[in-house]
């Protein structure tokens, strides 16, 4: 660790850090005593990571939580009586007690935007938030987290990729807490770092010590500068340990004891404290004062959640869906002049010119310079060997006035005799055959008519030969 905060920004990353571990273990009790209706998902061990990222965004700034972030909400504003309320179904709480577990935001104050099940979709909305910031000359950062099992997932990947190319202001922290559910990394992913998969969109990324929660914190700094400066996306892995089973219901029997071992004796909280009182930022008493005004917080937040009434009834069937202004009045907030991002100053040419790859025309207008990267670009087009060219080319042609009355006869199916051979169709020339002399008999036109029926056979290959 190192010092490069002042002395009450390393205490503001303890306290969130201790606030965010004793808000998780009252809930813990309330789920024990069956206040808590949802699931709940804890981050023990986690907690350098939310605090870490989340501190270094402004207050302008999004996020996305997941569901083990609760640090970041924290450190964000949310009150712990939201959280409480919100696992505990409570009419006061964020969805007026529509959703159990931390599925929620806030749009209009903290720019915080509700936790999605579908892992990995929160990139592509997260990005989306980014260029609309940008758009709206906000000059702000999006940031949010996805686990080394949803970097797994397609929407991962697309949604990389769509911020790469937009290079958006759009940080994503990688939290490799070494299990997805009860799968090990190890059992889904062939590589070491999975921050080596932003390569593939020629992106930056990090990988940190994630039970260091300064380290979190500068590295996270530097990523969401380089994001808001316009360097684009980063990928941030931190890597850390899930101390408890995905949820309650999970005792995580399938982690080896000698694994949960080394991580407990790298408990993040123990490492800072540790570090706080050597560089003379936390003393016992100080410690003790942190301890007294966490609990008497909290025993008042959770009063005023278990206080809170249970929805009634008949708002069962409201809120379902947003009605308009009387639901959700956000309106964008411009900080540029809107005539920089409007006709006609924003309108452009749809003609893209592709660096190395020329900017030729359509096949019917000439040859295009095109080169790739690993050849010499072409020097320019010498006109007289493309007239050359286009001589050669047409003394080959058939003449036009040739070729149509080709077109016409290729239109006109050839009956031929049944009694003759429909191979030697093939053969007949585009010359026309001389005339035969019909017989004057009656009798002929009789047997033309008695004959089976004529075969159709196309004349296109006689013709085609004709034009070679």
């Amino acid at each position: 660790m190192k010092k490069e905060l002042s002395r009450q920004q390393y205490l503001d990353l303890y306290y969130f850090m201790r606030l965010n571990r004793a808000v998780e273990d009252m809930m813990v009790k309330l789920f024990r005593q069956n206040k808590i209706v949802g699931g709940l998902y804890s981050s023990l061990g986690q907690e350098a990571v939310s605090v870490g990222t989340a501190y270094a965004l402004e207050k302008k700034d999004w996020l996305a939580p997941m569901i083990r972030n609760i640090g970041a909400l924290l450190v964000k504003g949310v009150p712990p009586r939201d959280i409480f309320m919100q696992h505990m179904a409570k009419y006061d709480s964020p969805t007026k007690g529509k959703d159990g577990t931390s599925h929620f935001g806030d749009l209009e104050n903290l720019h915080i935007v509700s936790p999605i099940s579908m892992l990995g979709d929160l990139i592509p909305v997260m990005t989306g938030v980014a260029m609309a910031g940008r758009y709206l000359g906000q000059k702000i950062v999006a940031m949010t987290w996805i686990g080394d099992g949803g970097s797994s997932t397609g929407v991962f990947h697309e949604g990389l990729n769509f911020a790469a190319v937009q290079k958006a202001p759009f940080v994503l922290v990688l939290e490799n807490n070494q299990w997805a559910y009860s799968t090990p990394v190890k059992r889904q992913v062939p590589i070491d770092n999975l921050a080596d998969r932003a390569k593939a969109y020629g992106i930056a990324s990090y990988v940190v010590d994630g039970n260091d929660v300064v380290a979190v914190y500068a590295a996270a700094k530097e990523a969401v500068d380089r994001a808001r400066n316009g360097d684009g996306p980063v990928l941030m892995e931190v890597k850390t340990f899930r101390r408890l089973g995905h949820a309650q219901h999970d005792p995580a029997e399938y982690v080896p004891k000698e694994m949960r071992a080394y991580w407990e004796a790298r408990d993040p909280i123990t490492l800072y404290e540790k570090f706080l009182t050597g560089e003379k930022f936390l003393d016992a008493t100080s410690k003790k004062e942190i301890d007294e005004k966490i609990d008497t917080f909290l025993s008042a937040e959770r009063d005023f959640a278990e206080n809170s009434p249970m929805p009634p009834a008949e708002f069962a069937a409201e809120g379902v869906y947003c009605t308009g202004d009387d639901c959700h009045n956000i309106a964008a907030k411009w900080e540029r002049p809107i005539a920089e991002v409007t006709p006609p100053k924003s309108s452009v040419s749809a003609v893209w010119t592709v660096a190395g790859f020329g900017t030729g025309k359509t096949s019917g207008g000439g040859i295009a310079p095109i080169h790739f990267g690993d050849t010499p670009k072409p020097e320019a087009v010498d006109k007289a060997a493309v007239a050359d060219v286009e001589s050669k080319r047409k003394d080959t042609e058939v003449p036009e006035a040739v070729a149509e009355t080709m077109e016409a006869a290729e239109s006109q199916p050839v009956k031929v005799n049944a009694k003759r051979p429909v191979k030697a169709v093939s053969k007949l020339s585009a010359k026309p055959a001389p005339k035969q002399p019909a017989k004057p008999t009656p009798k002929s036109k009789m047997v033309a008519k008695k004959s089976a029926k004529p075969a159709t056979v196309s004349g296109k290959s006689a013709a085609r030969k004709a034009r070679r």
